[in-house]
């Protein structure tokens, strides 16, 4: 059995005292969140059109008004261009989107979501909102108190990622 982050923190601290594991307790809790979601959605994936991560990739596509230039999306959704350009390329194979060359710039891709790939995500995400609300549902009147706290966390690292003052 793996040690708990409280644990882990102890066996640091009298590893080497002089090492800040505070880091630990925001970061811990961090993944153990994220690891909690993953597990509570993972089963609306298994035998699904899309991937969990492909889903992410879609939603602003779903929306979006016009083509998008892959590395907007890429920025916007903070991953890097390679990793962009590679799952949109398992998503075009698949139907869900078309990539044209942006006649502005011939380097860059437009990306527009096709009516198979809206009918996916339109399937697909009100039943992982659905699991998200069940999970979330015993958070009551901490709601509020929880959602400040996360982006002030996210305010945070993004402004400390990006080197600007506010990042709202």
């Amino acid at each position: 059995m793996l040690p708990s982050p409280a644990d882990v923190h102890k066996q640091w601290a009298a590893h080497n005292p002089e090492l800040d594991t505070s880091p630990m307790e925001v970061v811990a809790l961090v993944k153990q969140i994220n690891a909690l979601i993953e597990y509570a959605v993972e089963p609306l994936y298994d035998g699904a059109s899309l991937t969990a991560p492909e889903l992410d990739l879609l939603i602003p596509l779903r929306h979006a008004t016009g083509p998008v230039i892959a590395r907007r999306l890429a920025d916007q959704l903070q991953l890097s261009r390679a990793g962009i350009s590679k799952s949109l390329a398992k998503l075009e194979g698949r139907g869900f989107i078309e990539r044209v060359p942006n006649p502005a710039d011939r380097r860059a891709a437009l990306v527009t979501v096709t009516p198979a790939g809206a009918e996916a995500v339109d399937n697909l995400f009100p039943r992982q909102l659905a699991v998200e609300r069940e999970l979330l549902s015993g958070l009551g009147e901490d709601r509020a108190e929880v959602l400040e706290a996360l982006t002030t966390l996210a305010r945070v690292m993004e402004r400390h990622l990006t080197g600007s003052p506010d990042s709202r």
